[in-house]
Formats: C-alpha cells, sequence, structure tokens
C-alpha cells in the first residue's frame, strides 16, 4: 500500500469513528509511523509502506478511534514555537496557555528568578527560562510529570530546578520573582461533560480544581505573598468564569490586569505583589 491510498483509508475511518480534523490527524499519524515529517507525504504519494509502517500506522489509527489524543500517540506537542515531549502522565499544552508567556514577557522590573506551579510538561518554565534568560524552577506534585519536565528542559537546553512539592509548600520565602502557573480549574461536577479525549485520557490532578473550579486558585493566591519578593508578580491563566473569583482573591495587590484571549474571553491574570 502507498501511502496516498494508507492516507486515503486512515482519513474514512477516523471519519467513521467521528474524530474531528480527519485528513491532518491521518497524516500526523502516518508521518510518525514513517518517522517523517507530513511534507514527506505529499512530496512521496507513491512511497510503499513496508510492514512495520503499515503495523503502527494501523494501530495508531486504533488508539485515536479509541479516543487517545493524537498528541499521546505521538508523544509531541508544539508550544511557542519549540517541541515539547508529552505522556500521558502530564496535561497537553494549549495555545491558549501562550497568552501567560506574552504577559510575563511584557511585565516590567527584574524577572530573574521564576517559579511555574505545577510545571506538567514544563512549557511555561522551560520557556520562560528560554525567553527570559533567567533562572527557572518548577515545581509538580506528580513524579512521573516532573520527569518529563526535566527531560524538555535538558532536550531544550533549559536551566530549570524542579521540585516534586505540593504547589509552593517546598519554596523559600521572598525567593521568586515571577510566578507562573496553569492551575487546574475544571469543576469536578463539569467532569461528565468533558470531551472523552479530555475526560478519559488527561491526568486527573492537572485538571479539576475541586467541586467548584476554584480550590487551587485559592491556594496559590493564600501562599504567593510568601514565596514572592516585595514587587513580584503572579501571572495565572484562567479558566472560564473564573476571572471574577480570582480578581476577589487579588484584592489589595497592585498594577491588577486581566489579558483576554483571541475569543474575547479572560484569560491570564497579572497582579503585583504589594
Amino acid at each position: 500500500m502507498d501511502a496516498r491510498t494508507a492516507l486515503l483509508q486512515g482519513t474514512k475511518l477516523l471519519e467513521d469513528a467521528g474524530i474531528a480534523v480527519p485528513r491532518l490527524t491521518a497524516e500526523v499519524l502516518l508521518a510518525h509511523a514513517l518517522r517523517r515529517d507530513r511534507v514527506y507525504l505529499f512530496a512521496h504519494p507513491e512511497h510503499e509502506l513496508a510492514e512495520v509502517e503499515w503495523i503502527h500506522y494501523g494501530r495508531y489509527l486504533h488508539e485515536r478511534m479509541q479516543g487517545k489524543p493524537t498528541q499521546y500517540i505521538t508523544k509531541r506537542q508544539e508550544f511557542y514555537g519549540r517541541e515539547f515531549r508529552v505522556t500521558a502522565d502530564v496535561l497537553i499544552p494549549r495555545p491558549e496557555t501562550e497568552h501567560v508567556v506574552e504577559v510575563a514577557l511584557a511585565l516590567p522590573d527584574s524577572r530573574s528568578r521564576i517559579l511555574d506551579i505545577g510545571a506538567g510538561s514544563g512549557a511555561l518554565a522551560v520557556t520562560l527560562a528560554l525567553e527570559l534568560g533567567a533562572a527557572s524552577y518548577a515545581t509538580e506534585i506528580s513524579p512521573a510529570a516532573a520527569v518529563v519536565a526535566a527531560e524538555n528542559a535538558r532536550r531544550l537546553g533549559a536551566r530549570v530546578g524542579i521540585v516534586v512539592c505540593d504547589l509552593t509548600e517546598a519554596i523559600a520565602p521572598g525567593s521568586i520573582d515571577l510566578l507562573v502557573s496553569n492551575p487546574p480549574y475544571v469543576p469536578l461536577r463539569e467532569r461528565a461533560g468533558l470531551q472523552r479525549e479530555v475526560r478519559d485520557w488527561e491526568p486527573a490532578a492537572a485538571l479539576f480544581g475541586g467541586e467548584t473550579g476554584f480550590e487551587i486558585y485559592d491556594r496559590i493566591a493564600a501562599d504567593a505573598p510568601r514565596v514572592l519578593r516585595s514587587g513580584g508578580w503572579l501571572v495565572l491563566e484562567l479558566g472560564f468564569g473564573t476571572a471574577d473569583h480570582v480578581a476577589h482573591l487579588l484584592e489589595g495587590w497592585r498594577d491588577l490586569r486581566v489579558q483576554p484571549d483571541l475569543a474575547g474571553i479572560p484569560r491570564v491574570i497579572a497582579a503585583r505583589r504589594p
């Protein structure tokens, strides 16, 4: 079977299974099976699949049809122009989280010591370390996720110190200039309504922020004044409908600002420790 036919068959299988963007997904999975870039498929549609390539492609299609996210199959996800390794131990980095980076980069004053709470793949910690040339640290409650973050930092050449702990409990007082986080913010009561790719595959600890979705925000806001230096910045990604609650938590902080995403939805909140 050649690549052209494999793509047609794969696209039909994914389409019949109700998978979004079936053609693109088939291209990504076939390229992964061939250990090539997608552009190779367009340049060489006549490529005859070896038996092992066909076996891998078939397995990847089956996994995707069962709901496994494409990123967990290929173990890759781009974030802020860099390729990160992802496994089922970490949340898949979303494009919306890049707004956290943009807000952090635009802040005034020194950001020589950065902390990412709940690092997951390390997307925020690694990106900010590289973009700012700063010392970056990350905390992660999951040892398995911390391993993924450490691997991404090493592979991308970022100086990131990773600590396995709950939120900020292992961080010294007044030691951080910039604290960032994409915390779990999905209410547990909304679990049944999530897409199966999210609900059944992504780690629950990285998704759910208690019954209301505010639990982790509450804890971060309560301890942030302890770990931030005077005048240090806190930058948090906002879940849908969380902006008012988080802004209330930060009453009394200076220079509070909320940044919407491209759809106009409040996506990032930043404030300065008084």
